[in-house]
């Protein structure tokens, strides 16, 4: 009788996470199409700090080598995790090189 509870209660969570997953979908949609051009820039540069968590994340996935696959997906999560940050913070300094004074008053 345990492992049918067992398998079941596997299967009502993974549906359950799926269901978060699809309503994080259309819900992160609807936020990110109604956010203005001009401030899409800094609220993506603001979001550093989630990719840093989702990189700790990645790298607690990768250190938990249950077997091959999860090695595999924790590194990959890593390096994608990885590429993420730095494309943030590569975005925020080229974004902040546009606000500063140019030294010759602005004139090319």
């Amino acid at each position: 009788m345990d492992a049918i509870t067992c398998s079941y209660c596997r299967e009502a969570c993974l549906i359950s996470m799926g269901m978060v997953l699809i309503l994080a979908i259309f819900v992160g949609f609807e936020v990110i199409s109604k956010v203005p051009a001009k401030l899409h820039t800094p609220l993506m540069s603001g979001s550093n700090a989630i990719s840093g968590i989702t990189l700790v994340g990645a790298i607690l996935a990768a250190g938990y080598a249950g077997n091959t696959l999860t090695i595999i997906l924790g590194t990959s999560a890593v390096i994608f995790a990885t590429i993420n940050v730095v494309g943030g913070y590569m975005v925020t300094d080229r974004m902040l090189e546009m606000f500063k004074k140019k030294p010759d008053g602005g004139k090319k």
